[in-house]
């Protein structure tokens, strides 16, 4: 008799909430939601380097801006939690160093691209279906397109030709 082998989002979706990762998963936007969040500003000058538990390390730029971001760490810690729908900050320090920010060039800048077959998106919705969790759902979405994508050497010169 032949096995079913499960779809590769059902094992994934089983083994981030087995982790107790979903929810975690779910806290790391923090990194790639950060100017959105913050605002411009303090993008430019201060970026999350870890998250621990409850406790948010931010690396800033200048003394000045340490200085400004310590009275605003309650107010940035607000605008974190209600830019990520829960509770996820409870603490933030603050470190001084160097932080790089992408020039807003790269940040607009998409790679050309074949759209996909229609064949192709399907068998991707079908890969994705029963991951109930939108945000993780959309993440291995892309990610699978861009997989497809860069096999047929469709992204910027990426993949084979």
């Amino acid at each position: 008799m032949a096995r079913m082998i499960p779809k590769f989002s059902v094992t994934l979706g089983r083994i981030l909430k087995a982790h107790g990762m979903q929810s975690r998963l779910y806290e790391y936007r923090i990194f790639s939601e950060w100017d959105r969040i913050v605002g411009p500003a303090i993008g430019r000058h201060a970026r999350p380097v870890a998250l621990r538990g409850n406790k948010l390390t931010l690396v800033v730029d200048s003394p000045a801006w340490m200085q400004q971001l310590s009275l605003m760490k309650p107010e940035i810690r607000d605008k974190l939690n209600h830019g990520l729908g829960r509770e996820s900050v409870r603490e933030i320090t603050l470190k001084l160093g160097e932080i790089t920010v992408p020039d807003a060039k790269s940040l607009h800048e998409e790679p050309i691209s074949a759209p996909l077959t229609p064949e192709e998106g399907e068998k991707i919705e079908r890969s994705v279906k029963d991951i109930s969790d939108d945000e993780i759902r959309g993440a291995l979405r892309r990610l699978l397109e861009k997989d497809v994508r860069i096999k047929k050497g469709t992204i910027a010169g990426k993949g084979r030709k």
